[in-house]
């Protein structure tokens, strides 16, 4: 049983829940700023969060299996290299999915989180099936990660944005910002896949527009998280000084990542994609909420 779980934490690559539980928990320190901090609330988004990912991860590896098992990068994946069993992975997918809902009770009376619920869940399904017909399934990813933030943002205020749809603007400016961080760099990635999608007649952007086309339009999508960042404190006047340090920090980092990777030399992917974004993401949650609890306005 212990292997069977490790092994299932190696499939859907539960270290990278960090990639978008920050922002999650960014949204949520913001929305407490106003309403104040409430720990049901905080361990009914960490149980979101990580139930909702490692559903679409679980359900991610069930769909792509046979492509996964054609591709060289990924023919040792547990399910290609049947280390776990297809009803193993759908049994935890399942049992994920009615852990997500389940989780959304702890909002209550709250109804919003629990009646989204089986839509997000969808939405996040749909993911592993755009790249059979779309070359902008990178986009859908980055927008299946923003959904971490508003959703945050909705589940602790819920009865203001019932109210007032504008409030959840500043989640809104948050998750657009993750929308192109996640964009960028999964075309950064996806890189490496160009041969193997190409041969699958998979659709990328990668693909579509060639590995240096790409890399561009992976710059471009980091610019425009910059710019959102820097609106960000325009919709929500709580934040101060401190947090546009960390903006400058992620705008170097940003740079940084671009430096990593040349459209003849894809070696340094895994840094750029692991190291890097590893960095923006739990740097920005802890310099936005020191921020906001020490510095903030």
């Amino acid at each position: 049983m212990l292997k069977t779980i490790r092994h299932l934490l190696e499939l859907i690559r539960f270290s990278h829940t960090l990639f978008a539980l920050p922002f999650a928990l960014l949204a949520a320190v913001m929305a407490w700023r106003i309403t104040g901090f409430d720990w049901r609330g905080l361990i009914g988004i960490l149980l979101c969060m990580v139930t909702a990912r490692s559903f679409a991860m679980a359900w991610n590896r069930l769909a792509d299996r046979k492509l996964d098992a054609n591709n060289p990068r990924t023919a040792g994946r547990h399910l290609p290299a049947r280390i776990l069993s297809v009803a193993q992975v759908a049994a935890f997918a399942a049992a994920c999915a009615i852990g997500f809902v389940v989780s959304t009770l702890l909002f209550l009376p709250n109804r919003l989180p629990l009646f989204l619920a089986v839509p997000v869940l969808l939405f996040l399904a749909g993911y592993s099936y755009t790249k059979r017909f779309t070359s902008l399934a990178h986009f859908w990813l980055g927008t299946s990660l923003a959904l971490s933030p508003v959703a945050a943002w909705i589940a602790i205020r819920g009865n203001e944005v019932l109210t007032n749809p504008a409030d959840v603007l500043p989640a809104i400016v948050l998750g657009g910002a993750v929308l192109t961080w996640v964009a960028g760099f999964d075309v950064i990635y996806a890189c490496q896949d160009y041969d193997a999608d190409k041969k699958a007649r998979l659709h990328s952007l990668p693909v579509a527009l060639g590995i240096p086309g790409a890399l561009r339009l992976a710059a471009m999508c980091h610019l425009l998280t910059v710019v959102l960042l820097v609106c960000l404190p325009l919709v929500y006047p709580h934040f101060g000084s401190i947090f546009w340090t960390g903006v400058a920090a992620v705008s170097v980092l940003l740079v940084y990542e671009h430096l990593l990777v040349r459209p003849n030399d894809l070696s340094r992917v895994n840094a750029a994609f692991f190291n890097v974004n590893a960095v923006i993401s739990i740097g920005l949650f802890a310099v936005g909420t020191l921020d906001l609890w020490v510095g903030g306005r």
